[in-house]
């Protein structure tokens, strides 16, 4: 690719001459090769991978593409006040971004958005982080999508709300064995996921000393900086997937399984989006799903909430 060749040489980046599909397709096909190597198991060939897509400068051009062109909050700054709209600036973020280990984590910058309920924090990382974070998650999503669990719906690609809402329905229609259900969502789920089992998580992933500095960096607020010990910025690239790789086991905890033939076996049927959990049992009294997650809640600092009417009968809708 001439034009990632030009990136690295140190060459002025004509940003408007890229061969954009032959970069995309560059990056697609290092993630498939990806998920099929953790598909088999191969972890030595997924580490090798790995490494080749944090320093592989399509890698670099297409994320910085998408922080800065395509990403819904391009022109949002974060503490340094930062913005990149120009293709020069651009081009001169993508020659920075080839060399990882000169990259300095900044803390995000914390602002309030409204909801139903009082008000939501979200951290903004800089314009630099967050293109950073994209290029480690074209790296490390492949590998934990060929492991994820198929009963999570949320921020995974290819998959959405309708696929969760059909889930539901097959699991839940007149004729099933578990016609109740406890609605539930997981308190502060990214607020409160513990970085230590998160990172454990991660294992020897190459770009793992990267986050464990995100996980620290701590946000800005009012000018003031304050520490995190727990959680990850809602407002990061890559928070979706370390949510999504803290709570993966659910199925697991409850006693769940598939044979062979792809039988579902268990007493209890679950489907997740993002922090949102339906549990579904064959009694009226299926507390007993909530119990059995009380130990993974501890490891990753979550918790269940029961909704206010937490066992009606599926048939009338939840």
């Amino acid at each position: 690719m001439q034009h990632a060749a030009n990136v690295t040489s140190g060459d002025v980046l004509d940003w408007h001459a890229i061969d954009w599909k032959r970069v995309y397709r560059t990056v697609k096909n290092l993630r498939q090769r990806l998920f099929r190597a953790s598909r088999e198991g191969d972890l030595r060939r997924v580490r090798s991978l790995q490494r080749l897509m944090l320093r592989c400068a399509a890698n670099v051009l297409e994320s910085v593409r998408r922080v800065t062109q395509v990403n819904q909050g391009k022109q949002t700054a974060g503490v340094d006040q930062v913005v990149t709209t120009t293709p020069e600036e651009r081009g001169a973020l993508c020659r920075k971004l080839l060399s990882l280990e000169l990259h300095k984590v900044h803390p995000v910058r914390r602002v309030y958005i409204p909801k139903k309920k009082g008000k939501r924090p979200l951290g903004i990382p800089t314009i630099e982080d967050r293109c950073v974070q994209a290029m480690v998650k074209n790296a490390l999503e492949p590998f934990w999508e060929a492991r994820f669990e198929g009963i999570s719906y949320g921020f995974r690609p290819g998959r959405g709300c309708h696929d969760a809402i059909e889930k539901v329905f097959r699991v839940a229609r007149s004729n099933t064995t578990r016609p109740w259900v406890l609605d539930a969502d997981i308190e502060g789920a990214f607020d409160n996921i513990g970085h230590t089992a998160l990172v454990k998580a991660i294992g020897n992933f190459p770009a793992r000393e990267l986050i464990k500095q995100w996980l620290k960096a701590g946000y800005v607020e009012e000018a003031m900086w304050y520490a995190t010990d727990a959680g990850v910025p809602q407002g990061g690239v890559i928070s979706p997937l370390l949510l999504n790789v803290a709570l993966h086991g659910m199925e697991q905890a409850l006693g769940s399984y598939y044979t062979p033939r792809g039988t579902f076996r268990g007493t209890y049927a679950l489907v997740r989006y993002a922090d949102d959990v339906a549990i579904l049992s064959h009694a009226r009294r299926g507390h007993g799903g909530q119990d059995a997650l009380g130990p993974m809640a501890r490891t990753t600092w979550v918790a269940l909430v029961r909704s206010q009417n937490p066992h009606p009968p599926s048939h009338r809708g939840f």
